[in-house]
C-alpha cells in the first residue's frame, strides 16, 4: 500500500484508483454505521475521498494512510450531520407495544430497538463505538485517528455503551395499559 500512496502523492491517478479500491468498502461501511442513512453516508464518503485526494500531498507518513483517511472520513461525517441538523425537523419516536407473542418478526423488532437506541447517541459517540466494536480498533488508535485524547475516546465509548444499554432496556419495559375500574 505504501507504494500506491507514494505514487498517488505524486499525482498518479491509476495508483490512487487502486488505493481507493483497497479502502473504499471499509470507509463507506464506517460512514454508514456512523450516520445511519445511505444518502448521508454517500455524501460524507464522497467528501472524504475528495479531501483525501486534495490533502494527500501533505501526508507525511505513507504507512499511516488508512488511519489518516479514516480521520478525514469521520470529520466528513461530523460535517454532514451538522449540515443535516440545520435542515432536519424534530420528530419524536413514540413507544409501541411489541407483539403479544413471540413470532418471526422479533428479530426485526430487536433491530429496530437497536437502531432507535443507536440514533440517540451523538455522532462523536457513534464514531468511537463503531471504530471500537465494528472496526475492532483499540481505544488508543481510535484516539489517534480522531485526533482526541485517549481519555476522551474512553469516555465517549463508556457513555455510548451506557446510553445504548439504557435505551434498549427502556424499550424492553412493557407499557402499562390503562384499565377501568368496574
Amino acid at each position: 500500500m505504501r507504494d500506491l500512496v507514494e505514487r498517488s502523492q505524486h499525482g498518479d491517478l491509476d495508483a490512487f484508483g487502486a488505493l481507493l479500491g483497497l479502502i473504499s468498502a471499509r470507509m463507506y461501511s464506517l460512514a454508514f454505521r456512523i450516520l445511519r442513512e445511505t444518502g448521508l453516508a454517500e455524501d460524507a464518503f464522497q467528501a472524504a475521498l475528495l479531501n483525501v485526494w486534495r490533502q494527500l500531498p501533505t501526508l507525511k507518513d505513507p504507512d499511516r494512510f488508512e488511519a489518516w483517511a479514516r480521520r478525514l472520513l469521520v470529520r466528513a461525517c461530523y460535517a454532514e450531520l451538522g449540515r443535516r441538523r440545520s435542515w432536519a425537523t424534530h420528530t419524536q419516536i413514540l413507544a409501541s407495544d411489541g407483539p403479544a407473542a413471540p413470532d418471526r418478526t422479533t428479530s426485526i423488532d430487536d433491530r429496530d430497538v437497536l437502531e432507535r437506541a443507536f440514533r440517540r447517541l451523538t455522532v462523536e459517540q457513534r464514531a468511537v463505538f463503531v471504530l471500537h466494536h465494528h472496526v475492532g480498533l483499540p481505544l488508543t488508535e481510535i484516539a489517534d485517528s480522531l485526533g482526541i485524547p485517549a481519555g476522551t475516546a474512553r469516555s465517549r465509548l463508556h457513555y455510548a455503551t451506557r446510553l445504548l444499554r439504557e435505551a434498549v432496556l427502556a424499550d424492553a419495559v412493557p407499557v402499562a395499559s390503562e384499565g377501568r375500574l368496574a
